[in-house]
């Protein structure tokens, strides 16, 4: 199942960015101003497809240490000249089921718009909390089907697109968190105009 999101994505790479601008600038902006982030926290970006969450953090803090995964190289590509000129930002191919580096190394592992295509989400719940130092938070901001046409995009998605997997509830997303061993605290929905209905749920 990854291997066909990962070809999914390589082809979409070079049209990514034009294609979804909108919506990418209004989700990504909402969650840098909704994470606050402090710029001596060590961030993991899972699924970061062309760094445009790294170039966001990184005009408003140039030194702020980012790691970027994602499976897709040239994804990763367009990631890495976007952000170039951000000395403390690296990125990594790799699954978000594998995620590389030793124990507690981040202070905040952020995954957007990416979960809906987990085909073993607890998989990755587990290896962010890993990752994640003690006292830090993963940050979840995806598809909320608790909105009506999201329950729709979910169902055609799921006949038309092999690679998609499922979006969730409010309320299901608060329990695989809290399956996985984290603590639930803030949690949002959220809606970007007449179509896109998303959440954002921070555990600890």
């Amino acid at each position: 199942m990854e291997t066909l999101v990962q070809q999914q994505y390589d082809r979409l790479a070079t049209i990514y960015d034009q294609r979804w601008q909108v919506y990418i600038t209004r989700t990504l902006s909402f969650l840098v101003d909704w994470a606050t982030i402090a710029p001596s926290e060590r961030v993991l970006d899972v699924a970061c497809g062309t760094g445009e969450l790294e170039r966001l953090l990184g005009e408003q803090q140039a030194q702020q240490a980012m790691v970027g995964v994602d499976f897709s190289a040239q994804m990763l590509a367009i990631a890495r000249q976007k952000c170039q000129h951000l000395p403390a930002v690296q990125f990594w191919q790799t699954s978000a089921s594998v995620l590389p580096g030793p124990h507690s190394q981040f202070d905040v592992v952020i995954c957007a718009n990416a979960f809906h295509y987990f085909d073993q989400p607890e998989t990755v719940l587990a290896e962010m909390a890993r990752v994640l130092a003690t006292g830090g938070r993963v940050i979840i901001l995806d598809w909320c089907r608790d909105f009506f046409l999201c329950r729709l995009c979910d169902w055609v998605l799921g006949w038309v697109d092999g690679a998609y997997q499922r979006c969730y509830t409010e309320a299901e997303l608060h329990g695989l968190l809290k399956a996985a061993g984290y603590r639930v605290g803030r949690s949002q929905r959220v809606r970007f105009g007449c179509f896109w209905g998303l959440m954002v749920v921070e555990g600890q």
